[in-house]
């Protein structure tokens, strides 16, 4: 199997990676958080999980998977052609997306400092944040090892239509135009 990545290759693989880890993650975290977020200071700046962009958030993640590749097309060789490149990978996910973001976001560095919500609630989305980083380099693994098998291909298309139309029809329903 070759190792070098064709753009459009690398570009497909980081967005259905992303976009199934992030949603598997974010139906375990609904599962949890819908009725946390419904509540105390978290009700006021979080949207409900009824909430029509909320239904339509699985889809709109395909537009992140994409934004995602391509902030790190620049630099993708030392993910998928280094040893330890998917850990890397997974490090710095963590750390600028989590940890180390540029504004006071809840649970990291900055909005334990700047901002006056509780340290509970900030924790709340780190079990979520692991889960996703550890599924995303999970499927690029199982990507760069099985990608080349059409039935991955097949399985990775399958997933991302199935994940598309439950953000649409979620969106659409919670808007009223069908019955859900």
């Amino acid at each position: 199997m070759e190792n070098k990545l064709t753009v459009k290759k690398y570009i497909w693989q980081m967005v259905y990676s992303h976009t199934i880890a992030y949603c598997f993650a974010g139906f375990i975290g609904l599962s949890v958080y819908k009725e946390l977020y419904a509540r105390g200071v978290i009700s006021s700046f979080m949207r409900s999980a009824e909430d029509s962009i909320v239904a339509l958030g699985p889809f709109l993640q395909i537009f992140r998977g994409l934004m995602i590749a391509l902030i790190i097309l620049p630099v993708r060789k030392a993910f998928f052609e280094e040893k330890y490149g998917l850990l890397k990978l997974g490090l710095v996910v963590i750390g600028l997306s989590l940890f180390s973001t540029i504004g006071p976001v809840m649970g990291s560095f900055e909005g334990y400092i700047y901002s006056t919500i509780p340290i509970v609630y900030q924790t709340w989305g780190y079990a979520e944040s692991i889960i996703y980083v550890l599924l995303f380099i999970g499927i690029l693994k199982l990507s760069m090892l099985y990608g080349h098998k059409k039935i991955f291909t097949v399985v990775s298309i399958a997933l991302m239509v199935l994940i598309g139309l439950i953000g649409v029809l979620g969106f659409m329903a919670a808007k009223g135009y069908i019955s859900a």
